[in-house]
Parts: C-alpha cells; sequence; structure tokens
C-alpha cells in the first residue's frame, strides 16, 4: 500500500510546513474569443494549519499548476481563527451561502468528522477532529466551501460576543 495523502500536497523540501494545502476542485474553462477557444483553470484550494486557521482560495491561470499555486497564495491571505473546544466546535450553527446551505454541530470525542465531501476538507483543515455537518441546497463545492467557511466564521463571532458579556 501507497501513502494516499488525498489530494495534499506535501512538502518536497522535507522541512516542516506551515499549513496543509488540499485541492478541492479544478475547472476547466473555455471562453469563446475570435481568434478561437481561450482555455484556462480555475482552482479551489483549502489551506489549513489543523490547530483552528483556515483559509479558501479560487483562482484562475492558464495551467493548473499557476491556478494551484495563485489560489493558495489566496487562501493564505484570508485565513480565518476557529474556536475550538477540545475536539469541536463549541455551537452548532446554520450558514447559508448563495444557494448552499450547511448544517454544523458539535460532536462528542472519538466520533469524527460525519459530513460531506467539501464540508470534510475544510473541517480537517481547520483542526476539528468530531463535528457533525450535513450540507442542504446544492451540490456545488465551491458554494459549499464558502458556506462551511461561512459557519466557522459565524461560531467565531458567537465565542467573541460570549467573551464579551
Amino acid at each position: 500500500m501507497g501513502n494516499f495523502n488525498r489530494g495534499r500536497r506535501s512538502n518536497y523540501e522535507g522541512a516542516p510546513k506551515e499549513f496543509e494545502e488540499t485541492v478541492v476542485q479544478i475547472n476547466r474553462i473555455s471562453k469563446k474569443t475570435k481568434g478561437g477557444n481561450q482555455i484556462r483553470f480555475s482552482a479551489l484550494v483549502v489551506v489549513g494549519d489543523r490547530k483552528g486557521k483556515v483559509g479558501v482560495g479560487l483562482a484562475k491561470a492558464t495551467d493548473v499548476r499557476n491556478a494551484i499555486r495563485k489560489a493558495i497564495e489566496a487562501a493564505k491571505r484570508k485565513l480565518i481563527l476557529v474556536p475550538l473546544v477540545g475536539t469541536t466546535v463549541p455551537y452548532s450553527v446554520s450558514e447559508k451561502f448563495s444557494a448552499a446551505k450547511v448544517l454544523l454541530k458539535p460532536a462528542p470525542p472519538g466520533s469524527g468528522i460525519i459530513a460531506g465531501g467539501p464540508m470534510r476538507v475544510v473541517l480537517e483543515a481547520a483542526g476539528i477532529r468530531d463535528a457533525v455537518g450535513k450540507i442542504l441546497g446544492t451540490k456545488n463545492k465551491i458554494s459549499n466551501v464558502y458556506a462551511t467557511l461561512k459557519a466557522l466564521e459565524t461560531i467565531s463571532g458567537i465565542v467573541d460576543i460570549k467573551r464579551k458579556v
């Protein structure tokens, strides 16, 4: 059996890497122009340190490698801090982004992440080990990733409000 890293980019130099990068989706974009078709690629990447920081980047380029590199840079610019209670999220939250609706609930230790693909990637990158998530509405990965990120931002907002009171 090989080391299956499930889409995560490994560090080739061997030095410890601050963030783990996961490519969620790569789309081929074609645009009709006078000179023919212009083909580009769009990459959706989730970046996280598994300790509470997570970010999402979406970028386009003429080749896949540059699209992924640009998406990683964009994700690192837009990192958010996720509050953790042990290995789970502190509150249950329902959030909507575009046509995507996500439901995120805390789970007891040892239950793992019970959530669909795009949502699972974001939660794993944030360092959440136990949570229950449900994707409602659309199956669009981009919308679901952004809705999950918005749900985590809402949770951090609730924690900030509770601290002030």
